[in-house]
């Protein structure tokens, strides 16, 4: 049966494997957002309690 001949479905399972884990991961991580985000102003801002009549 050829469909269980491992010596060309191992050498492609392998060299999938060598793209994925090499090629690709520089490639994503190069990639740059064109919208970075801005870091906004980190003041605390004060709470003010509601003043519900609930009874």
């Amino acid at each position: 049966m050829p469909q269980l001949d491992p010596s060309p479905w191992l050498a492609i399972l392998i060299f999938s494997w060598l793209v994925f884990l090499i090629v690709i991961p520089p490639k994503v991580m190069a990639h740059s957002f064109p919208n970075e985000p801005t870091p906004q102003n980190t003041k605390n801002l004060k709470a003010d309690n509601w003043t519900w009549p609930w009874h």
